[in-house]
């Protein structure tokens, strides 16, 4: 018999697949067998501490469910690349996508399909990979796996930032000769069995890869995600596909410009979900007069980074979410100006009063928090956000 800890669409997608299938939740606490032996797949958004984890002694990921002859004795011949970081590894993932489709690829994991439908359609697969599945990996491996920079987050889900870092690393350790890994430089001295390629920047990786950064349409972030995605085409079938990766669409919510009425630009980055993606942001814009709407749940991570890389802006701070009153004191603390806004409604209408119609000023939502303290997700905050806008 099968277990799975938890009811949503990973959990399922197993139940979908196999006959003899259980789901648990918090719910099922009363009933929940935690002397049994049977393999037990544990959903990603379930934490370590939570009861039924802790409980639970043979428990795996859906990773090593599919990917494994352990546990899936008719495995098939599957490519697999993995892809994770802190931030961009959704675009890398569609990037590699649409460069690999043609190629018998396609996406899942955190992206698109949970990886038991993916599975069954016998392609080769770009997993983009959670922090969350990965603590939970102990047997899959990638053919190639890349890990893009990463810095504090999912804190209170992992415990600390060490406990976060070794599940990223995890899938390093467990390459085989042939099987390729692509890490930042301060991982390089890991040991694996696999290649190492590590990367300082995009530049750094343009010049591994031999790839011409002018013939490509996109500027950072997605620019590294691109150069990336054109590096693990060119690992596969030696082609830099420039044509190709400048067709990609960028999915909304992730420093996706627009204008008001009076032509004042206004950025929607509700996809900043923790503090190195709003850093990105903030870079793209460091020559502007910006006007930023931060918080919500924080996640338990250090906001200390952002802040003293805001000191040195042009900035003017609007708090909204579970984590303002935090927000409105380390902008004491950093001499920044900072309006408790409460929500994005009263944040927008503020920034209306402040913003100025030139050339030079913009206004971003780039909280550097999850969104589940005010909204169902960042895609509701995002499109709340424009709603209030374009009504101004």
């Amino acid at each position: 018999m099968l277990r799975v800890l938890g009811k949503g669409k990973t959990a399922q997608a197993i139940k979908d697949i196999y006959d003899d299938v259980s789901l648990y939740d918090d719910n099922d606490l009363d009933i929940y067998d935690n002397t049994s032996n049977d393999i037990t797949v544990v959903s990603p958004g379930i934490p370590p501490y939570n009861e039924l984890v802790k409980s639970t002694i043979n428990q795996i990921s859906d990773y090593d469910l599919f990917l494994t002859s352990i546990y899936n004795k008719e495995q098939k011949e599957i490519f697999s690349i993995w892809i994770s970081g802190t931030n961009g590894k959704t675009t890398t993932t569609q990037m590699c996508e649409h460069l690999l489709k043609d190629n018998n690829f396609t996406a899942a994991g955190n992206i698109g399909l949970p990886l038991a439908k993916a599975y069954n359609k016998n392609k080769n697969l770009i997993l983009e990979t959670s922090s969350f599945t990965l603590h939970y990996t102990s047997y899959a491996k990638p053919n190639i796996y890349v890990l893009l920079p990463i810095s504090a987050d999912h804190i209170s889900w992992h415990g600390n930032y060490k406990e976060y870092e070794q599940s990223k690393l995890k899938p390093i350790y467990s390459l085989n000769e042939g099987e390729i890994a692509i890490v930042p430089y301060k991982y390089k001295d890991i040991k694996t069995n696999g290649y190492l390629i590590t990367y300082k920047d995009t530049n750094d990786l343009a010049v591994i890869f031999d790839i011409d950064l002018k013939r490509i349409n996109f500027k950072e972030p997605f620019l590294m995600d691109s150069v990336i995605a054109l590096g693990i085409k060119k690992i596969l079938f030696d082609v830099i596909d420039y044509n190709k990766i400048n067709t990609f669409t960028q999915d909304p919510h992730k420093l996706e410009e627009f204008y008001d009425k009076n032509n004042r630009l206004w950025v929607d980055d509700s996809k900043a979900t923790n503090v190195d993606a709003t850093i990105q942001a903030l870079n793209t814009y460091k020559d502007n007069t910006i006007h930023i709407i931060l918080g919500g749940d924080d996640k338990g991570a250090s906001l200390e980074e952002l802040f003293i890389l805001m000191s040195k802006l042009n900035i003017n701070i609007y708090a909204i979410g579970a984590n303002q009153n935090k927000i409105k004191e380390l902008s004491d603390q950093f001499s920044i100006l900072c309006e408790l806004c409460d929500d994005i409604k009263t944040a927008v209408k503020q920034i209306k009063s402040n913003f100025k119609v030139n050339n030079n000023e913009v206004a971003i939502l780039s909280p550097a928090a999850a969104s589940l303290d005010q909204f169902s997700s960042y895609k509701q905050r995002g499109e709340k956000f424009k709603e209030n806008v374009q009504i101004l």
